[in-house]
């Protein structure tokens, strides 16, 4: 990591200038320059900008922010924003290094304030992998956005960025802020009824990491072990973790494994040898799609739901 940030360090000053030659927006200027860490978040805050600003992605569709390696030109585009929108919770543990290489100044809207993240369980004689997997263990569980009444936080920050960045836009913001909101009230709604068809002693969740914690509890789901325990894909197990959830699934009689479309299924596939259960490998956890099945938020969720449901009956 440290050499990737080196490199980006090379290239930041020439980013820069180049960024500084086209006309950034002034003040006075109702367009705003905004740009969100991911796709999904980059959706939810289109929603809320509706026709008064673009929102554009820092990573590209399919990226793995656990495992994204910045590039010289994501400083660019950081320096070109006035607004920029962050999950927050140490989701984006690329984005320090890119903000002091990018310089200037600009609304920086973390979505998940005020929301209370969950931690890793403590075992005893467990000890923390040094640097990055330390930190977000500290840091706590970044995927508030599996469940979409936490979301709705999400509107409301990233709402008050625009506001902040964009005063003139107040009543826009809040108008269309609002309609989101009932969208997300109804995409929680129809997930309750879909999830309702599910015997309760079926809804167990097997995933490659520690990710859809907040939608477990949300919708009366067992979260009943995850190949890599951690809240980042870019962890490994231990040879005594992997048998632990062995005998975990054996013993719940688990149905499926869930894995993101990014995640390497290697190790899910050994566990899926040795229990028979099946690999359910084309959810979009982290990412949105170009065209179907996910290219908004709420059609992201509405697929990853179905899939599970069906695989769970």
């Amino acid at each position: 990591m440290k050499k990737i940030f080196n490199s980006i360090t090379v290239f930041a000053i020439a980013a820069i200038f180049l960024a500084g030659c086209g006309s950034a927006p002034s003040k006075n200027d109702a367009a705003l320059n905004v740009l969100a860490s991911t796709t999904f978040l980059a959706d939810i805050a289109q929603n809320v900008a509706g026709d008064r600003a673009t929102v554009e992605s820092l990573l590209p569709v399919g990226a793995d922010p656990h495992s994204y390696q910045a590039a010289p030109s994501d400083v660019a585009k950081i320096a070109e924003s006035n607004l920029l929108i962050l999950n927050g919770v140490e989701y984006e543990h690329f984005i320090e290094t890119l903000l002091e290489n990018a310089g200037g100044e600009r609304v920086i809207v973390e979505a998940a304030t005020g929301l209370t993240p969950h931690h890793m369980e403590e075992h005893e004689g467990e000890e923390h992998a040094e640097g990055e997997e330390e930190h977000e263990h500290e840091a706590g569980d970044p995927h508030m956005w599996l469940d979409p009444n936490l979301v709705i936080t999400y509107v409301g920050n990233i709402r008050d960025g625009f506001i902040k960045a964009d005063p003139e836009g107040t009543d826009t913001y809040n108008a269309n802020a609002e309609a989101y909101i009932a969208q997300l009230t109804d995409l929680d709604k129809w997930i309750v009824e879909q999830v309702h068809t599910v015997p309760a002693e079926r809804r167990l969740l097997v995933t490659n990491h520690e990710a859809m914690g907040y939608f477990a509890e949300r919708y009366g789901f067992e979260v009943a072990g995850s190949v890599i325990p951690s809240f980042s894909s870019d962890a490994s197990p231990s040879a005594q973790e992997m048998a632990a959830l062995v005998d975990e699934i054996k013993s719940l009689n688990a149905p499926a494994i869930f894995l993101d479309t990014a995640d390497n299924d290697i190790l899910a596939k050994q566990i899926a040898d040795e229990t028979g259960v099946m690999i359910v490998s084309d959810l979009h956890l982290e990412s949105l799609t170009d065209g179907a099945p996910a290219p908004t938020y709420i059609e992201m969720m509405k697929d990853n739901v179905s899939k599970i449901v069906e695989a769970l009956k």
